[in-house]
């Protein structure tokens, strides 16, 4: 369904009983509300939650912001590596109030929030912003924007600023993609490729907005005063990371645990970049735990 949340249109899908405790899954860049696994989703409601998925502004089937054109993602590199202030064209604080925004057109006053990679680095925000609405927080393969936290290889930079020759041949999009993922995922837990193939094309037939992903790049390289102020958290917080994690490097983690009070650190050996079936389970227990 469609709401207005901060003042856009949202896509936000809402399973489980209204009268239980409600979750927030915020997803990360160019990601959209079905990056959270269905399976995952339906353990996620038999702990007893009320799940909460939305598609993040830019992405999905939310509101588009191609009026405010597409930022130079190059120049907002180098000024971001030369500690240079980057200009994006919206927030990762203002994607926070459309988190927000959801849980007010849903009237829900508290929820817990649980969000992956750029998705952790809005629901740090939501935890910032609203602290009285946050009843715990659930931090996936994510970091505390310190500049100091060491960031992908050129490796996996370069694939992940790449594009197919042609946006408009699908086939090469969908190859593209399955490039990203396959060097991005998990070691130790590799999707089967026809699946992971099936769930790319599926994911691109939905929607894809490659724009609306340089401008949430964009507002990831500018949130560079994120970090000074983790340490405001209350909410009782746990952080799951993969050792194995060439996006997001390990070191992200312990440094997101340093900052935010009492939180939890659990690694997981093998895992990289992405949510395998294999780990639904420990990181269903750990979400929940936070929620007893």
């Amino acid at each position: 369904m469609q709401i207005s949340a901060n003042g856009i249109a949202i896509e936000v899908d809402d399973q489980g009983p209204p009268t239980a405790e409600p979750l927030l899954m915020i997803m990360g860049l160019g990601m959209q509300l079905t990056a959270w696994p269905e399976g995952l989703v339906q353990q996620l409601l038999a702990q007893g939650f009320r799940v909460i998925r939305f598609d993040n502004r830019d992405a999905g089937l939310s509101q588009s912001f191609d009026q405010l054109g597409v930022p130079n993602i190059g120049l907002a590199s180098v000024q971001h590596l030369l500690h240079l202030p980057v200009r994006s064209p919206y927030s990762l604080a203002e994607m926070a109030r459309d988190a927000l925004g959801v849980l007010d057109a849903l009237g829900l006053q508290k929820a817990h929030v649980c969000g992956a990679s750029m998705g952790g680095m809005i629901a740090q925000h939501v935890a910032l912003l609203a602290p009285q609405r946050v009843k715990s927080l659930s931090l996936i393969m994510t970091n505390s924007g310190a500049r100091s936290v060491p960031g992908p290889s050129m490796r996996v930079r370069s694939a992940l600023l790449s594009r197919p020759p042609n946006p408009r041949d699908f086939a090469a999009v969908v190859e593209r993609t399955y490039q990203l993922f396959r060097l991005i995922g998990s070691p130790a837990y590799p999707a089967p490729e026809a699946e992971l193939r099936e769930r790319i094309k599926s994911s691109l037939r939905r929607s894809n907005r490659p724009r609306g992903v340089l401008r949430q790049l964009a507002a990831i390289a500018a949130d560079t005063h994120r970090a000074g102020q983790l340490s405001r958290i209350k909410a009782p917080t746990i952080i799951i990371h993969g050792e194995a994690d060439p996006l997001v490097p390990v070191p992200a983690a312990h440094d997101l645990a340093r900052r935010i009070p009492g939180a939890q650190l659990e690694l997981i050996a093998g895992m990289g970049h992405d949510l395998p079936e294999e780990l639904w389970a420990r990181m269903v227990a750990g979400i929940s735990r936070l929620a007893r």
